[in-house]
Protein backbone atom coordinates (compact mmCIF):
# COMPACT_ATOMS: atom_id res chain seq x y z
CA UNK A 1 0.00 0.00 0.00
CA UNK A 2 3.00 2.39 0.63
CA UNK A 3 4.62 2.08 -2.52
CA UNK A 4 1.18 2.00 -4.43
CA UNK A 5 0.46 5.54 -2.60
CA UNK A 6 4.01 7.06 -3.22
CA UNK A 7 5.01 5.74 -6.73
CA UNK A 8 1.38 5.14 -8.56
CA UNK A 9 -1.11 7.69 -6.75
CA UNK A 10 1.10 10.35 -5.91
CA UNK A 11 3.17 11.06 -9.13
CA UNK A 12 -0.32 10.74 -10.96
CA UNK A 13 -1.66 13.92 -8.66
CA UNK A 14 1.39 15.47 -8.81
CA UNK A 15 0.99 15.49 -12.66
CA UNK A 16 -1.92 16.19 -13.30
CA UNK A 17 -1.59 19.84 -10.57
CA UNK A 18 1.21 20.48 -12.82
CA UNK A 19 -0.38 20.65 -16.19
CA UNK A 20 -3.95 21.94 -14.78
CA UNK A 21 -1.98 24.33 -13.08
CA UNK A 22 0.02 25.85 -15.78
CA UNK A 23 -3.49 25.84 -17.34
CA UNK A 24 -5.13 27.44 -14.40
CA UNK A 25 -2.47 30.20 -14.19
CA UNK A 26 -2.07 30.91 -18.03
CA UNK A 27 -6.04 31.49 -18.10
CA UNK A 28 -6.52 33.63 -14.77
CA UNK A 29 -3.21 35.06 -13.63
CA UNK A 30 -1.29 35.92 -16.39
CA UNK A 31 0.05 39.18 -15.17
CA UNK A 32 1.56 37.10 -11.91
CA UNK A 33 3.29 34.80 -15.09
CA UNK A 34 7.20 36.34 -13.94
CA UNK A 35 9.75 35.59 -12.22
CA UNK A 36 9.44 38.89 -10.50
CA UNK A 37 12.90 39.88 -10.86
CA UNK A 38 14.90 42.21 -8.53
CA UNK A 39 17.53 43.08 -10.80
CA UNK A 40 16.94 46.72 -9.75
CA UNK A 41 17.72 45.88 -6.25
CA UNK A 42 21.01 44.34 -6.60
CA UNK A 43 23.15 43.01 -9.37
CA UNK A 44 26.95 42.00 -8.20
CA UNK A 45 26.05 39.24 -6.52
CA UNK A 46 23.16 38.61 -9.22
CA UNK A 47 25.26 38.45 -11.78
CA UNK A 48 27.67 35.43 -10.74
CA UNK A 49 24.56 33.71 -8.69
CA UNK A 50 22.13 33.62 -11.46
CA UNK A 51 24.54 31.93 -14.39
CA UNK A 52 25.70 29.75 -12.42
CA UNK A 53 22.67 28.54 -10.87
CA UNK A 54 21.05 28.35 -14.55
CA UNK A 55 23.82 26.70 -15.86
CA UNK A 56 23.71 23.91 -13.53
CA UNK A 57 19.96 23.27 -13.52
CA UNK A 58 20.08 23.17 -17.09
CA UNK A 59 22.55 20.53 -17.11
CA UNK A 60 20.92 18.44 -14.40
CA UNK A 61 17.27 18.97 -16.05
CA UNK A 62 19.46 17.42 -19.64
CA UNK A 63 21.15 14.77 -17.48
CA UNK A 64 17.55 13.36 -15.89
CA UNK A 65 15.86 13.14 -19.61
CA UNK A 66 18.93 11.22 -21.09
CA UNK A 67 19.05 8.97 -17.77
CA UNK A 68 15.25 8.63 -17.67
CA UNK A 69 13.71 8.26 -21.17
CA UNK A 70 16.31 6.46 -22.80
CA UNK A 71 16.72 3.05 -22.03
CA UNK A 72 20.03 1.36 -21.35
CA UNK A 73 19.75 -0.75 -24.53
CA UNK A 74 19.58 1.78 -26.83
CA UNK A 75 23.15 2.93 -25.32
CA UNK A 76 24.60 -0.14 -25.25
CA UNK A 77 23.25 -0.12 -28.87
CA UNK A 78 24.79 2.62 -30.25
CA UNK A 79 28.63 0.73 -28.52
CA UNK A 80 28.13 3.50 -25.44
CA UNK A 81 29.41 0.68 -22.41
CA UNK A 82 27.43 1.21 -18.93
CA UNK A 83 31.04 1.92 -17.89
CA UNK A 84 31.34 4.92 -19.88
CA UNK A 85 27.89 6.26 -19.61
CA UNK A 86 28.18 5.84 -15.88
CA UNK A 87 31.38 7.81 -15.66
CA UNK A 88 30.21 10.31 -18.07
CA UNK A 89 26.90 11.27 -16.54
CA UNK A 90 28.56 10.97 -12.53
CA UNK A 91 30.99 13.79 -13.62
CA UNK A 92 28.90 15.78 -15.58
CA UNK A 93 26.20 15.45 -12.78
CA UNK A 94 28.60 16.25 -10.14
CA UNK A 95 29.91 19.34 -11.95
CA UNK A 96 26.30 20.64 -12.67
CA UNK A 97 24.84 19.64 -9.02
CA UNK A 98 27.67 21.83 -7.33
CA UNK A 99 27.13 24.95 -9.75
CA UNK A 100 23.75 24.58 -8.92
CA UNK A 101 23.77 24.53 -5.43
CA UNK A 102 26.83 26.86 -5.04
CA UNK A 103 24.28 29.21 -7.38
CA UNK A 104 21.42 28.82 -5.26
CA UNK A 105 23.56 29.47 -2.51
CA UNK A 106 24.67 32.83 -3.68
CA UNK A 107 20.71 33.98 -4.52
CA UNK A 108 19.61 33.15 -1.23
CA UNK A 109 22.54 34.58 0.33
CA UNK A 110 21.42 37.83 -1.80
CA UNK A 111 17.95 37.45 -0.58
CA UNK A 112 18.73 37.38 2.71
CA UNK A 113 21.18 39.98 3.16
CA UNK A 114 20.35 42.48 0.49
CA UNK A 115 17.28 44.54 2.53
CA UNK A 116 14.85 45.41 -0.97
CA UNK A 117 15.27 41.81 -2.07
CA UNK A 118 14.72 40.22 1.29
CA UNK A 119 11.35 42.68 1.62
CA UNK A 120 10.45 41.33 -2.05
CA UNK A 121 10.87 37.78 -1.37
CA UNK A 122 7.41 36.15 -0.25
CA UNK A 123 6.79 32.84 1.38
CA UNK A 124 5.59 31.53 -1.71
CA UNK A 125 9.75 31.83 -3.20
CA UNK A 126 10.94 30.39 0.55
CA UNK A 127 8.92 27.09 0.11
CA UNK A 128 9.85 26.89 -3.63
CA UNK A 129 13.54 26.96 -2.45
CA UNK A 130 13.02 24.31 0.43
CA UNK A 131 11.70 22.46 -2.32
CA UNK A 132 13.94 22.83 -4.82
CA UNK A 133 17.69 22.66 -2.76
CA UNK A 134 16.11 19.79 -1.18
CA UNK A 135 15.47 17.96 -4.05
CA UNK A 136 18.03 18.42 -5.91
CA UNK A 137 20.62 17.94 -2.00
CA UNK A 138 18.58 14.50 -1.96
CA UNK A 139 19.50 13.30 -5.41
CA UNK A 140 23.50 14.69 -4.97
CA UNK A 141 23.83 13.27 -1.97
CA UNK A 142 22.64 9.98 -2.95
CA UNK A 143 24.75 9.62 -6.11
CA UNK A 144 28.13 11.05 -4.21
CA UNK A 145 27.63 8.69 -1.27
CA UNK A 146 26.48 5.82 -3.62
CA UNK A 147 30.39 6.00 -5.79
CA UNK A 148 31.96 6.87 -2.44
CA UNK A 149 30.96 3.46 -1.05
CA UNK A 150 32.16 1.54 -4.09
CA UNK A 151 28.65 0.29 -4.55
CA UNK A 152 27.17 2.74 -7.19
CA UNK A 153 23.27 2.02 -8.15
CA UNK A 154 22.57 1.30 -11.75
CA UNK A 155 19.18 3.62 -11.67
CA UNK A 156 18.51 3.02 -15.32
CA UNK A 157 17.61 -0.68 -14.30
CA UNK A 158 14.89 0.17 -11.61
CA UNK A 159 13.84 4.57 -11.44
CA UNK A 160 14.36 4.83 -15.36
CA UNK A 161 11.70 2.18 -16.38
CA UNK A 162 9.37 3.01 -12.89
CA UNK A 163 9.18 6.42 -14.45
CA UNK A 164 8.74 5.52 -17.91
CA UNK A 165 6.28 3.07 -16.67
CA UNK A 166 4.02 5.90 -15.51
CA UNK A 167 3.79 7.48 -18.74
CA UNK A 168 2.51 3.99 -20.12
CA UNK A 169 -0.04 3.81 -17.87
CA UNK A 170 1.38 0.97 -16.57
CA UNK A 171 3.25 1.97 -13.25
CA UNK A 172 5.29 -0.56 -11.37
CA UNK A 173 6.39 0.68 -8.20
CA UNK A 174 8.25 -2.38 -7.32
CA UNK A 175 11.22 -1.23 -9.81
CA UNK A 176 11.94 1.89 -7.79
CA UNK A 177 11.44 -0.55 -4.41
CA UNK A 178 14.51 -2.06 -5.45
CA UNK A 179 16.34 0.95 -5.30
CA UNK A 180 18.09 2.61 -2.39
CA UNK A 181 15.74 4.65 -0.36
CA UNK A 182 17.82 7.99 -1.51
CA UNK A 183 16.67 8.12 -4.57
CA UNK A 184 13.05 7.12 -3.93
CA UNK A 185 13.07 10.61 -1.44
CA UNK A 186 14.58 12.05 -4.28
CA UNK A 187 11.58 10.71 -6.92
CA UNK A 188 9.03 11.57 -4.30
CA UNK A 189 10.40 15.45 -3.78
CA UNK A 190 10.75 15.97 -7.19
CA UNK A 191 6.74 15.10 -7.50
CA UNK A 192 5.98 17.44 -4.88
CA UNK A 193 7.91 20.24 -6.53
CA UNK A 194 6.37 19.50 -10.13
CA UNK A 195 3.11 19.49 -7.85
CA UNK A 196 4.27 23.07 -6.42
CA UNK A 197 5.55 24.44 -9.72
CA UNK A 198 2.06 26.13 -11.23
CA UNK A 199 1.94 28.19 -8.41
CA UNK A 200 5.80 29.42 -7.86
CA UNK A 201 8.32 31.82 -10.03
CA UNK A 202 9.23 28.48 -11.42
CA UNK A 203 6.86 29.06 -14.10
CA UNK A 204 8.64 31.20 -16.07
CA UNK A 205 10.76 28.21 -17.55
CA UNK A 206 7.49 28.00 -20.08
CA UNK A 207 8.68 31.55 -21.23
CA UNK A 208 11.45 31.19 -23.21
CA UNK A 209 11.43 34.75 -25.80
CA UNK A 210 11.36 32.57 -28.86
CA UNK A 211 9.23 35.37 -30.68
CA UNK A 212 12.37 37.30 -30.21
CA UNK A 213 13.64 35.19 -33.22
CA UNK A 214 10.56 35.69 -35.80
CA UNK A 215 9.59 39.36 -34.98
CA UNK A 216 9.91 41.72 -37.63
CA UNK A 217 12.49 44.37 -37.65
CA UNK A 218 11.21 47.81 -36.28
CA UNK A 219 11.93 50.73 -39.09
CA UNK A 220 12.78 53.94 -37.40
CA UNK A 221 11.73 57.10 -39.65
CA UNK A 222 14.31 60.20 -39.35
CA UNK A 223 12.42 63.13 -39.50
CA UNK A 224 12.97 65.35 -42.85
CA UNK A 225 15.54 67.98 -41.08
CA UNK A 226 14.48 70.58 -43.86
CA UNK A 227 10.95 70.66 -41.23
CA UNK A 228 12.93 72.17 -38.40
CA UNK A 229 11.04 73.35 -36.24
CA UNK A 230 8.11 74.51 -37.60
CA UNK A 231 4.68 73.87 -36.68
CA UNK A 232 2.90 71.28 -39.06
CA UNK A 233 0.51 72.53 -41.19
CA UNK A 234 -2.91 71.21 -41.27
CA UNK A 235 -3.72 68.93 -44.54
CA UNK A 236 -1.20 67.14 -46.55
CA UNK A 237 2.20 67.73 -46.76
CA UNK A 238 3.49 68.20 -50.62
CA UNK A 239 6.01 65.28 -51.36
CA UNK A 240 8.54 66.60 -53.76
Amino acid sequence: MTGTLFFVVLPYVCLAIFVLGHVWRYRYDKFGWTTRSSQLYERRLLRIGSPLFHFGILLVAAGHIGGLLIPESWTEAIGVSETAYHAVAVSLGTVAGFCTLAGAAILIYRRRTVGPVFSATTRNDKVMYVLLIGTILLGLGTTILGNLTGHPHDYRLTVSPWFRSIFYFQPDPDLIQAAPIGFRLHATAAFILFAFWPFSRLVHVFSAPLGYLTRPYIVYRSRDPRLGNRPAKRGWERVQ
